[in-house]
């Protein structure tokens, strides 16, 4: 089976914020993105590009958003947060134990990224239990499902990818790669024709275009 292999078309380019360090975690909530940065989750506006509000939490890998609340990576566990008033009303242990990285929200659960294990979980958001392991052939840094089709970022030495995969086998079907030395830590779509891709110790997030199906 062929792969599709194109480079990534980045459109923008947002921060690096003050303050605001590195970037792990990414998600959307319809409206704006949301960046964690290690300290803080900050919310970004996609159209300016300024923050517009910061929840102080740890913040050192991946982030998801239900619809409702966001989920936040915090070392060993997986917070559940207000976004309006930045409380945890929920905690879970997250399955790799301090080694996870991506985050994601589809279908009820949540999709977590194992950097080192190449793997995807899906679990309950409820308990963390384990519902189901995907492999993959590279580290697994974010994660994202848009349109059915489930994608994760990957940074291995100094080459990074957007690659969309079959959720059955991991096997690889699409592969966007970045720029030689642009690194890919979070990922999340907006739902419609970007990606947003943390970059690390780069401390700012591009927009990718998502490529449309011929």
């Amino acid at each position: 089976m062929s792969i599709e292999t194109q480079a990534a078309e980045i459109v923008r380019e947002y921060g690096p914020f003050e303050d605001g360090g590195k970037i792990a975690g990414v998600t959307h909530d319809g409206t704006q993105i949301w960046a964690a940065t290690g300290p803080a989750l900050l919310a970004i506006d996609p159209a300016s590009g300024e923050p517009r509000q910061r929840i102080e939490h740890p913040a050192d890998a991946g982030t998801a958003f239900d619809g409702r609340h966001l989920y936040q990576i915090a070392e060993a566990r997986i917070d559940k947060i207000d976004p309006a008033s930045g409380a945890v009303v929920a905690s879970i242990p997250a399955p790799g134990r301090g080694g996870d990285s991506g985050l994601a929200w589809a279908d009820g659960s949540l999709w977590v990224g194992q950097y080192r294990e190449r793997r995807i979980y899906q679990i309950d958001p409820a308990t963390g239990a384990i519902r189901r392991t995907i492999e993959s052939n590279r580290f697994v840094t974010g994660v994202t499902w848009v349109d059915g089709e489930l994608w994760h970022g990957t940074w291995e030495d100094d080459a990074s990818e957007i690659r969309r995969i079959d959720p059955a086998d991991g096997s690889v079907l699409e592969r966007l790669q970045m720029p030689p030395g642009t690194g890919v830590s979070g990922l999340e779509s907006d739902g419609a024709d970007l990606f947003y891709a943390g970059g690390g110790d780069s401390g700012v997030v591009r927009a990718v275009r998502r490529p449309r199906r011929r």
